[in-house]
């Protein structure tokens, strides 16, 4: 059978550099870190007392008060970047079969903060079960795709994808996967995660997984720096609205590009390490090269995992260049986390975002942070370190890598 073409039509952002896709991209190419101390909470005893948030955000300015309270901050912040998303598109009531829009929204953790607030009062109590009534709901991670689909009406395929930091990017290719198979027209796909809580920060300290760098925030995430000492938490949301080319074309929809293909891989070594020869990031990377039917000279720019891990930055760049041989020094390579530190079940949304934006722009931005070089690297890598660089994209790569192996990359190609 032939498979249906698929192009993005509406983006929508909520990140630690902007809450909207335009300052994200703005903060993005100037370079701006989104990183400072916590103010969800009082972070003073803790080994790591800053993060990336969200900054500025009222979520009664996209939900109506009373349901505000109804959930949690990772659905609003889920709602504030599809509504942003949907508007972008165009889309409206007499332009679309409701049946055949669906919604597969990721989160890698889900409503942690609601958890944490039931099972602490629980616990501060007398022993008598009194939960809030929306505990349940405001929890679990698929009632975003639930609540958006309830906000719009929209009754086609409906889910969550859970995969650790991989979750949005295997959002995406599902959604691009259903609409090639005719079971969808549009897909509203994405991720939110808002896990600067106590036990976010608390059990990522746990695992030595965050950096620790206290006296400058600011500059602690830094990918592929000698000095580099873990990731930075951050939180948000990013929306990328996934159509049939044919369906969008007929509806007179703006089209940023086409989404061309989508790896998926496991790497079967670790609970939280990286395969040490970069076995799985290799598959993914040539999965989703197959699935494009894309050779490795048409690739210009790799929006990294990157997420500034002793282990997890050099396992990357090792199957880059596996994949790429040679080709690889003719890459831009960045990694955009360096600013927004790691959105976790998020990260592959705003990251797939910021790849779409910098081949509008011709634009790529930049690895900030970067002070001291590690042998580990090849210095004929173009790590675009520090400053965005003017290019011209024709397609671009984006990788994602989630605790248990799990691995996917996507691929976004000029409209042809």
């Amino acid at each position: 059978m032939s498979f249906k073409r698929v192009v993005v039509t509406g983006l929508g952002a909520l990140t630690p550099v902007g809450n909207s896709v335009q300052e994200y991209w703005e903060g993005l190419i100037a370079g701006r870190s989104g990183a400072d101390f916590i103010t969800r909470f009082d972070a003073e005893k803790f080994r790591t007392r800053f993060a990336c948030e969200v900054k500025g955000f009222d979520p009664a300015s996209v939900i109506e008060k009373k349901e505000v309270r109804r959930m949690d901050p990772y659905l609003h912040y889920a709602i504030a970047a599809v509504e942003e998303g949907v508007n972008d598109s165009g889309i409206s009531a007499d332009s679309i079969d409701h049946d055949k829009v669906g919604v597969i929204w990721a989160s890698g953790i889900g409503g942690l903060k609601t958890f944490e607030e039931e099972v602490s009062s629980f616990a501060r109590g007398d022993g008598t079960p009194r939960f809030n009534p929306f505990f349940i709901p405001k929890m679990i991670s698929d009632i975003a795709a639930g609540m958006i689909s309830i906000r719009y009406g929209f009754r086609g395929p409906n889910y969550a994808t859970v995969s650790a930091c991989a979750s949005s990017t295997h959002a995406l290719i599902a959604g691009m996967d259903a609409i090639r198979l005719g079971r969808a027209n549009i897909i509203v796909a994405g991720g939110s995660e808002a896990a600067v809580t106590a036990s976010g920060v608390g059990g990522f300290n746990a695992m030595k997984a965050l950096s620790e760098r206290n006296d400058d925030p600011t500059t602690a995430s830094r990918p592929f720096d000698l000095d580099r000492d873990g990731f930075v938490l951050g939180e948000g949301a990013g929306c990328v609205i996934l159509e049939d080319y044919e369906h969008a074309k007929a509806r007179g929809a703006k089209i940023y590009c086409e989404i061309v293909g989508g790896g998926m891989s496991a790497d079967a070594y670790h609970m939280t390490a990286p395969h040490p020869d970069g076995l799985g990031a290799t598959l993914v990377m040539h999965d989703a090269l197959r699935d494009a039917g894309m050779s490795i000279t048409d690739i210009d720019y790799i929006n990294v995992h990157g997420t500034s891990t002793p282990l997890g930055d050099p396992q990357e760049i090792k199957a880059i260049e596996t994949v790429f041989g040679e080709h690889a020094y003719a890459i831009n390579i960045s990694s955009t986390k360096s600013m927004t530190g790691h959105l976790l079940g998020a990260a592959g949304a705003i990251e797939a975002i910021a790849s779409i934006k910098a081949m509008e722009n011709s634009m790529v931005p930049p690895t900030i942070n970067h002070q001291t070089d590690d042998p580990v690297f090849d210095t004929r890598l173009n790590l675009t370190f520090n400053t965005a660089q003017p290019r011209t994209l024709n397609a671009v790569l984006s990788n994602t890598f989630g605790f248990g192996g799990h691995n996917a990359s996507v691929i976004f190609r000029k409209l042809h």
